[in-house]
């Protein structure tokens, strides 16, 4: 008798091991996971089905993408099991959402950073026929003639938009933004002169670049991208401190392990790292960060409070 209950505690004591090794993560992962992913054919989307396949070969598991509606995507991961099943793939529109709208609370605190996976930089733009080919010369241009220069943006609280916005607010200038739905009205707009200026991304404007038809300035990221060859950025060709851009990052729901967390930024670090990715998402116009969980939530706060009060001060809504 005294055997057999020696030997039921040390099949607790094994089941214990076992759960507390479930809590932690040690035995990470035993089934599926999915990306949620907002949208269908966005950014966020593309980055998804970029890292999955990656993801499940490191993991030996079925990485999913899944697409949910923009609205609900941050609040379906948020409410999810914190146990690495459930990740997030989101860019400013999760973040900046509360800045631009009336939300119940900010979601970005039930969320934990893993990576910051890309970021797509803009391009100052101008027409031609506008006499600038700097930075500098486009704002002594603008505080020559207030309130005469236009440029053309997408929706409120778009990346284009908000580019122009802190540019207008950091370079102290007055250039008034002309409204389209997306950016292809807008671009088409460029070409034909009706507007002057615009901050696109590099993807939408690049081959007019190369023909002649559109004069890129500057490129808003900190540092030169290959995706404007050529270009100097914003900060160092007349405005310094300017820098501004998409970026896209994954998330889990808050008091995931962090030996999960870990797990999850190294595999998926080595994911975006490989050249066939890196070139996948250099054609679509993002360049790979893959930076560690404390850099992305630095990344993430430096333009809450940038564009918070930039946001503020132009009194952008989109509700």
């Amino acid at each position: 008798m005294k055997n057999l209950h020696f030997f039921a505690r040390i099949a607790l004591l094994g089941f214990i091991a076992l759960g507390a090794a479930a809590v932690s993560g040690q035995d990470y992962p035993r089934k599926p996971i999915r990306i949620i992913a907002p949208g269908v054919g966005g950014a966020n989307d593309f980055a998804a089905r970029m890292i999955a396949p990656g993801l499940s070969g490191a993991l030996n598991q079925p990485v999913i993408a899944d697409n949910r509606g923009s609205l609900v995507a941050g609040e379906i991961a948020a409410k999810a099991q914190p146990d690495g099943y459930t990740l997030l793939v989101a860019n400013g529109t999760l973040w900046l959402r509360p800045l631009l709208e009336d939300v119940p609370d900010d979601i970005m605190a039930r969320l934990a950073p893993i990576t910051l996976a890309v970021s797509t930089p803009n391009i100052v733009v101008a027409h031609p026929s506008l006499p600038v080919h700097s930075i500098k010369e486009l704002i002594a241009l603008a505080k020559a003639n207030p309130g005469e220069l236009n440029y053309a943006s997408g929706p409120p609280g778009s990346s284009n938009h908000l580019a122009a916005e802190l540019f207008k607010s950091m370079a102290s200038v007055n250039i008034v933004r002309i409204a389209f739905k997306s950016s292809g009205p807008a671009i088409n707009d460029m070409l034909a002169g009706q507007v002057k200026l615009m901050f696109p991304n590099a993807t939408g404007v690049t081959p007019h670049l190369k023909s002649g038809r559109l004069r890129g300035l500057a490129v808003t990221s900190a540092e030169p991208s290959a995706l404007a060859p050529g270009l100097p950025t914003v900060a160092a060709s007349g405005l310094p401190g300017y820098e501004s851009g998409t970026l896209v990052g994954l998330f889990a729901p808050a008091k995931t392990p962090v030996i999960i967390i870990e797990r999850l930024n190294r595999e998926i670090v080595r994911v975006l790292n490989q050249s066939e990715v890196k070139e996948k998402f250099f054609n679509t116009g993002a360049d790979v960060v893959g930076s560690t969980p404390q850099q992305l939530t630095a990344a993430v706060r430096s333009e809450v409070t940038k564009l918070g009060k930039v946001i503020k001060e132009s009194g952008i809504r989109t509700d």
